[in-house]
């Protein structure tokens, strides 16, 4: 399942999920690169650490979505795994009351970015003869609705298709597309307006089996068997990891 040496780009850099999403792959032995808006947020998250570096992009633009692909070739020479983990859930409201803005902002996110992020990181792919991408969705979506979050939901629903898309029509050249549908992770998403961490526990241990909320590295886990030869028969799934929430 080894991926040393591996060439990774982890999306949506600045943020909980990302960071344990690179500390898995770095333990591997994989060199990665971050991308994500704030500088600041992704020196923190690269900490330093050996064969780890960053790059500023905003998912939503082109111009920047192929800047951060071609710095990633230059740096290492290659693509090998693209983890598309940018992404969010805009301002939560019902259908008739929900802002035009919030819709198109979190689509531009959680979609098109990731549509544009598989648009040129396929292209580097193919130029190496393959690879492997993760687009991080989320059981609000294909899997489950939840009132307030219809944006969110229908973003996320749309890049579980993308993903099945994409997968049938790359895998001939040898780039695996699978997605992570992850439920409530021990993250600041996970987190209602004014909660505390006993208030989170407490309302997730109701509605989830497992009776709790994941801890980032068992999300970033399932991105890594994803992304290894381990999963090489794996195209165009969507692995939920949601502790049976939707089971």
């Amino acid at each position: 399942m080894s991926l040393s040496g591996k060439v990774v780009l982890v999306t949506g850099g600045g943020g909980a999920l990302a960071g344990a999403i690179l500390d898995a792959f770095v333990g591997d032995g994989a060199k990665v690169v971050l991308a994500g808006r704030d500088a600041d947020r992704l020196t923190e998250a690269a900490g330093g650490k050996r064969d780890v570096s960053w790059v500023v992009a905003d998912v939503t633009n082109p111009d920047d979505v192929a800047e951060m692909v071609d710095t990633v070739v230059r740096r290492h020479g290659r693509l090998d795994v693209a983890v598309n983990a940018a992404g969010v859930f805009g301002k939560p409201a019902p259908v008739a009351s929900l802002e035009l803005d919030t819709w198109k902002s979190v689509l531009d996110t959680n979609l098109t970015g990731v549509f544009l992020c598989m648009k040129y990181e396929i292209a580097a792919m193919r130029r190496t003869g393959g690879g492997a991408i993760i687009n991080v969705s989320s059981n609000i979506g294909a899997h489950g609705r939840r009132p307030g979050l219809s944006a969110y939901a229908s973003s996320k629903a749309a890049v579980s298709v993308l993903t099945q898309t994409a997968a049938r029509e790359y895998i001939a050249d040898g780039i695996r597309i699978n997605a992570i549908s992850p439920g409530a992770s021990d993250t600041p998403m996970s987190y209602r307006p004014g909660e505390t961490k006993e208030d989170r526990d407490a309302r997730v241990a109701a509605a989830v089996p497992a009776g709790r909320v994941s801890d980032p590295g068992e999300v970033a886990a399932t991105v890594l068997w994803l992304a290894s030869d381990a999963a090489s028969y794996v195209v165009g799934h969507d692995l939920v990891v949601d502790g049976g929430a939707t089971a």
